[in-house]
């Protein structure tokens, strides 16, 4: 990275082992809100060669914004590269299964002494312990376990609908983790000590349940899948086909939005009975005919200055220049890719724009040098192959001084 990263995570220094997806989903979040983040990713094959990324370094967005070093960490120049670099960091992200860091020698206790204040933060499926915490499993199977998946779909009769990776993944593993991170920052600046954050994506998914468990409890969640009041079982608060055969989303729950949606919709209902699911077969016929009538884009002309809490259903092209997306820079170029900004915004310390993903080992060596490991300690590694040198050495990398 060429310039200091700005925003209000600037200075925070992170360390983060390569993964899939979460991890470096909760990684990403910190470097665009300015913390400087090392991405050490795995040396393989005979040589110390950075593993080829399965498409352009580019398009890989999850890894926008750190530096790559690639480092054997089976060997132990490679380990003792991690742990140098890990003893200078502020916070440090796995999201291996349990055991695998201990194994490497590199899990929390390795750094009780070097680093008091470091925060571990640690994410997997099923959680650090339990029976299921050694088990394989994909974001579909925790939000599964969660109960979330099934609350999930219109149809009773058929299996959930598929949220794509987004709930388990993203929502409730990587910025669970996120969350997790900064809480342990802000009690190490009352404490000065660091803690472990045991981020596990099935406890994040229930926990994206609560609103849906407090509804339940009370009796106004009680139907099968697909009858609900969030779940497309109200036909005020569902997608519906236009014309054109795109679609609408209809949130009106409301009771003045749904009158006035009735109204600009000219249809022959009563809003007091909007709650009244007898009524819900005959209204949600009424709203399908009427938005059928037209396209979606007459009736965005139509509903254009309407409070009725109706919008289009966009696909990732069509959002990336929706004029409201676009007039806050929702949706940025990053070397040719278009790709969600930094979120959320901050008045005093914005972030600043994410640097391009690396290739994997981009930085190399340099990169280790510049986090403050010694010289001689990654001048012996790279010579024993522990490390991969880019296709340009460093010139720093054949300085005699050993500070």
């Amino acid at each position: 990275m060429n310039q200091p990263p700005s925003g209000p995570l600037a200075g925070l220094r992170v360390v983060e082992f390569a993964g899939i997806a979460p991890a470096p989903f909760a990684a990403l979040m910190l470097a665009d809100l300015g913390a400087d983040v090392l991405r050490i990713d795995r040396a393989t094959g005979d040589g110390p060669s950075a593993r080829p990324a399965p498409a352009p370094a580019r398009t890989q967005i999850l890894g926008r914004g750190r530096r790559s070093v690639a480092i054997d960490l089976k060997t132990g120049g490679g380990a003792a590269l991690a742990h140098a670099a890990v003893t200078r960091a502020d916070v440090l992200i796995e999201g291996n299964r349990p055991g695998v860091m201990e194994r490497l020698g590199l899990g929390p206790d390795a750094f009780s002494e070097s680093n008091p204040g470091l925060v571990y933060g640690r994410l997997t499926g099923w959680g650090q312990d339990g029976p299921y915490a050694h088990k394989a499993g994909h974001d579909l199977n925790y939000i599964a376990v969660s109960g979330a998946l099934g609350l999930i779909g219109r149809d009773p009769e058929r299996p959930p609908a598929i949220p794509v990776n987004l709930l388990g993944d993203f929502a409730a593993g990587g910025m669970l983790l996120v969350i997790g991170i900064l809480a342990a920052l802000a009690d190490r600046a009352r404490s000065g000590r660091g803690q472990v954050v045991d981020a596990a994506m099935v406890d994040g998914a229930a926990l994206l349940t609560t609103f849906i468990h407090g509804l339940h409890t009370d009796g106004h969640w009680s139907g099968p899948r697909g009858t609900n009041l969030l779940d497309g079982g109200a036909p005020f608060y569902d997608t519906y086909p236009t014309a054109d055969g795109r679609l609408l989303a209809v949130a009106a729950v409301e009771p003045r939005f749904y009158t006035e949606l009735v109204r600009r919709l000219d249809l022959d209902l009563d809003p007091a009975d909007q709650h009244d699911r007898s009524t819900w077969p005959r209204t949600r016929d009424a709203f399908a005919r009427r938005i059928a009538s037209r396209t979606r884009a007459e009736w965005e002309d139509v509903l254009a200055d309407a409070d009725v809490c109706v919008s289009p259903v966009l696909s990732l092209d069509e959002a990336a220049h929706d004029p409201h997306l676009a007039s806050r820079g929702v949706m940025i170029d990053v070397a040719g890719v278009t790709q969600p900004a930094p979120a959320p915004r901050f008045s005093r310390t914005p972030a600043g724009r994410p640097a391009a993903p690396p290739p994997l080992g981009a930085h190399g060596p340099d990169a280790l040098l510049d986090w403050g490991v010694p010289p001689a300690l990654v001048r012996r590694a790279t010579s024993d192959g522990a490390v991969a040198v880019p296709a340009t050495t460093p010139a720093n990398l054949t300085e005699e001084s050993d500070e």
